[in-house]
């Protein structure tokens, strides 16, 4: 088994993003580590039809679920596709590719050349991205965004609260991440198996696979913590965007610091697959407050 692949989620309105993901994975994978795309079974069609001849390897998500014994189909089939696509990112460790996987979405992209080193340890453990979001909450509060603050409190207690851990919040993302299988499976014969559980019933009542994770793997020991910072810069909202591009920020610097960039399809529509219109209110108080970009 492979100490390490690039794994990336998927679905039909992304397939843009995706290549762009492809195609930066091509440029600068500097040791040539395998890249699988997984998405539905309705969409492998369009996906090999616009990245047709790129290095990367097709999985279903059907494919993976089936890989798991444990998980019913119809509760799968029913999951909306933001709780669907947690549920097969967290269950690709089962295929047995690798003992662990860099986890990408689609909306991430590759800025300089990468290689094993600069996510598994030197003992071979991976390192776990583990931080207390300082940065963004900081951002969140200069702009008017308490909202975001609360949530995250409330979602860290909830998930530490299953594993009995007081003490910091700390968040284990963005993607892209580095997995363990080991650490997966010791949630799922630790955690889930004793409650007669799938991760399914899991992402279902707590949503957020970075927390799941992260918080199994303090809670389990799984493996060496090696903690860092974010690999790539991500602009969670399209108000953080703006307000860095006005400061002078470019791929170019970012560089020197990130391994790549996360424009988050949640606000970045610019690669959507279908065209949607969308301007944010905050948006336009943000770029007000900033002139000139």
């Amino acid at each position: 088994m492979r100490d390490l692949v690039l794994f990336c989620k998927s679905y039909r309105d992304d397939v843009l993003r995706a290549k762009q993901l492809i195609r930066s994975v091509e440029k600068y994978n500097s040791e040539g580590l395998s890249l699988y795309v997984s998405v539905p079974s309705s969409d492998l069609a369009v996906f090999r039809e616009h990245c047709a001849g790129l290095a990367c390897n097709f999985l279903t998500d059907e494919e993976i679920v089936a890989a798991n014994p444990a998980i019913d189909d119809g509760k799968f089939a029913a999951l909306p596709g933001g709780l669907a696509q947690q549920v097969v990112k967290s269950e690709y460790w089962r295929l047995g590719h690798a003992e662990c996987y860099v986890c990408l979405d689609s909306d991430c992209y590759f800025l300089r050349p990468f290689a094993k080193s600069d996510f598994l340890a030197p003992d071979g453990a991976p390192y776990t991205v583990m931080h207390e979001s300082k940065e963004l909450l900081h951002f969140c509060e200069v702009v008017g965004l308490p909202k975001i603050e609360r949530d995250r409190a409330r979602e860290c207690e909830e998930i530490m609260g299953l594993f009995g851990r007081a003490g910091r919040y700390w968040d284990f993302g963005p993607i892209p991440v580095v997995w363990s299988a080991k650490v997966w499976r010791d949630l799922d014969d630790k955690y889930l198996k004793p409650r007669s559980e799938s991760f399914i019933d899991a992402i279902r009542r707590h949503p957020g696979e970075l927390r799941w994770y992260g918080e199994a793997l303090l809670a389990y020991g799984s493996i060496p913590l090696w903690p860092v910072e974010p690999f790539f810069r991500c602009y969670h909202y399209e108000e953080q965007y703006y307000f860095w591009r006005r400061a002078g920020e470019t791929d170019e610097r970012l560089a020197a610091h990130y391994l790549g960039v996360v424009m988050q399809s949640n606000w970045d529509k610019n690669l959507d697959l279908v065209k949607r219109f969308r301007y944010s209110k905050l948006r336009k108080r943000v770029r007000r407050m900033f002139r000139g970009y």
